[in-house]
């Protein structure tokens, strides 16, 4: 049996642990400490918080695959930390407005419909391995959260493929599920 708290399943942790404290940076701007702080310096520390968040979800993956320590407890974990991430990226961000209520609803929507699909067919057997549009998927909405954070050019633009992208990773996703 698999050690449950292996090097994966603790980066998983850390990402869920980082995703709060990087919708803290974003959101709570009028904190009594934060009163002597450029506001840009909040978008750095949520970006870098963000950054390394993102990175973490590169290495649980890789190192779950190439060093043979996936686990169920992983399987759970690894979407979770995501999501929250994401959620609290998106969230946060809609909450300073940068990023459009439309466009949120939708990548949550989105996200909440597949979950379901995914322990549906968990619990009939089905496999649920990640497809590639919806690693592209993921990766784009990183992008996109990661240039909204830093107000740079393009990032409306970028949130906007990124929805795109989540809605058709989303109808492959619900092809294949009702389809077999």
């Amino acid at each position: 049996m698999k050690k449950a708290l292996n090097t994966p399943n603790l980066l998983a942790l850390f990402r869920i642990a980082l995703a709060p404290l990087m919708l803290w940076f974003l959101v709570d701007r009028n904190n009594e400490l934060f009163a002597s702080w450029h506001p840009s310096w909040l978008d750095y520390f949520a970006g870098l918080i963000f950054v390394i968040a993102s990175v973490t979800d590169f290495f649980d993956g890789f190192i779950a695959r190439n060093w043979d320590q996936k686990t169920k407890l992983g399987a759970i974990l690894d979407p979770l930390a995501d999501k929250m991430l994401m959620l609290a990226g998106f969230l946060g961000l809609m909450l300073i407005d940068r990023a459009s209520v439309w466009a949120v609803f939708l990548i949550l929507t989105r996200e909440f419909f597949i979950t379901g699909l995914r322990v549906m067919a968990v619990a009939e057997g089905k496999s649920v391995a990640a497809s590639m549009a919806g690693k592209v998927k993921t990766v784009v909405q990183m992008i996109a959260i990661g240039f909204l954070i830093m107000n740079w050019p393009y990032a409306t633009a970028l949130l906007w493929i990124a929805v795109a992208l989540t809605l058709y990773s989303g109808y492959e996703y619900s092809k294949e599920y009702f389809k077999g």
